[in-house]
């Protein structure tokens, strides 16, 4: 079987793999793509839901979790948001601005895929699909790959194989794998921007709430995020948790503002002022969606008329409201 020769051979036709790819072309590298899954760029089509949050332009080293928090920095000076922004609109991808600077298509993900595919065509960059790797090995003369389409032959290798998130898209260990072989130190994995479960009393009383969204400030481990939190049968997800999911533990303190960008004893005393008959149930169901003001009237708030409320349960009922307190379970 012949060998193909290459000067870069990038493992991985996800978004890393495709901009290295591309990259290495236009500075005139002879680079081979390969991937062992049928198609490229198989996480950006589902991104954004079908429509690719491609950039943000608040993009910040701040936002990155990282055990070595320089590598962002730097990553950051040389490739900015704009950066991308200027090749989306050379594409003449049309955009919009969601929220928060989160950059999403008009139309399709598709586009940022097709838009990615022809950078790498333009710069001269073969991409091959349906192309596992069975064998890596390093010489004198560069790295030595076997796989399912012949060898491979290339002074640079690069894993960009993604990490264990969502297997049904074909992700693997591979690259962990491949990273011990090379004696390279494998920190533990955890899981990261995802849904939080919850148990006991609380998944009990929360349960038959699921479809429930509200904006929310989520709190833990001295971080915050203001965003949408949506009720789910197992716990609770959305914009604002999957965020904050990324900061937590097993056994961390999880607040929740229900009430964000509101003081809630100030709006308190104002109903217990101005509506005094009316049932907390009633007003609260006002700021917050209906089932869940009946559910914390139920179980954590007092259930009676506002102007029934003394003023240390106003007090309680307030700091219950601004910083509710969730005993998440796993992720």
């Amino acid at each position: 079987m012949s060998v193909i020769r290459c000067d870069v051979l990038v493992i991985g036709a996800g978004a890393a793999g495709l901009m290295c790819a591309l990259t290495a072309g236009q500075r005139g590298r002879m680079v081979q793509v390969i991937d062992h899954a049928n198609k490229v760029g198989k996480k950006i089509l589902m991104s954004g839901g079908g429509r690719c949050n491609f950039t943000n332009t608040g993009t910040t080293p701040a936002n990155f979790l990282s055990a070595n928090p320089h590598f962002c920095k730097s990553a950051l000076a040389r490739y900015t948001p704009w950066h991308f922004i200027e090749m989306v609109e050379r594409h003449a991808i049309a955009y919009h601005e969601k929220e928060l600077g989160q950059l999403f298509c008009d139309v399709s993900s598709k586009q940022i895929v097709r838009m990615l595919m022809d950078e790498c065509q333009a710069a001269g960059v073969q991409v091959r699909t349906d192309c596992a790797v069975t064998q890596v090995e390093r010489g004198s003369d560069g790295f030595h790959v076997t796989t399912a389409q012949g060898h491979f032959h290339a002074a640079s290798l690069v894993v960009a194989t993604g990490g264990l998130s969502i297997p049904s898209l074909g992700a693997t260990g591979f690259g962990y794998e491949l990273a011990r072989q090379f004696g390279h130190e494998v920190l533990p994995t955890r899981a990261g921007l995802v849904p939080l479960t919850l148990s006991g009393k609380h998944q009990e009383r929360f349960d038959d709430l699921a479809g429930v969204a509200l904006p929310i400030t989520a709190r833990c481990n001295e971080v915050a995020f203001s965003n949408a939190m949506l009720i789910t049968h197992r716990g609770i997800s959305g914009p604002a948790i999957l965020q904050i999911s990324s900061f937590w533990q097993p056994g961390d303190d999880l607040r929740l503002d229900l009430l964000p960008g509101q003081d809630a004893e100030g709006w308190l005393r104002a109903m217990k002022r101005e509506r005094g008959a009316a049932e907390l149930r009633t007003v609260l169901s006002e700021v917050l969606p209906r089932r869940l003001a009946l559910r914390l009237c139920e179980h954590w708030l007092p259930d009676r008329p506002v102007k029934q409320i003394d003023e240390p349960q106003l007090r309680q009922a307030a700091a219950l409201l601004q910083a509710f307190p969730l005993v998440a379970s796993g992720t």
